[in-house]
């Protein structure tokens, strides 16, 4: 359940636009400036339209989890943007084992080693009941 959520959080996150954006450009990869990711790799996530960067720091969300918040920043040098890839619990990979399409990942933000995740708990901004991300 936490992994569907997380994934959802994350899916909405990567590809949600707003109704008076144009339609979201399909990609495809270029052979020439693909970079393979690894276990232990150190990446940043940027919204594609927006530039903003997934970003934590250590301040708590002050109800629900009282877990450590998760929110957007934009296009700057900012070191509460790190977050290290890491293999599922019981997988046998090792860190710098190459990481193929389709494999499930962990996201541990750097700076507090806190581990990316969701729960089903209110918004403590708008008070709805929404998957929250937090670490």
């Amino acid at each position: 359940m936490a992994a569907a959520s997380f994934a959802l959080a994350l899916l909405l996150y990567l590809g949600l636009d707003l109704p008076e954006a144009a339609p979201a450009q399909s990609y495809a990869a270029d052979p020439d400036t693909v970079v393979e990711i690894t276990y232990g790799s150190v990446i940043k996530l940027m919204h594609e339209r927006t530039k903003f960067r997934l970003h934590s720091h250590d301040v708590p969300y002050g109800s629900g989890s009282g877990q450590q918040s998760i929110t957007s920043f934009p296009n700057v040098d900012d070191a509460n943007s790190y977050w290290i890839v890491r293999p599922q619990p019981d997988s046998a990979a090792k860190q710098g084992d190459h990481i193929t399409h389709g494999t499930i990942i962990r996201l541990q933000h750097m700076r507090t080693r806190k581990w990316l995740h969701s729960h089903l708990h209110a918004s403590p901004i708008t008070g709805n009941l929404e998957f929250k991300t937090s670490c």
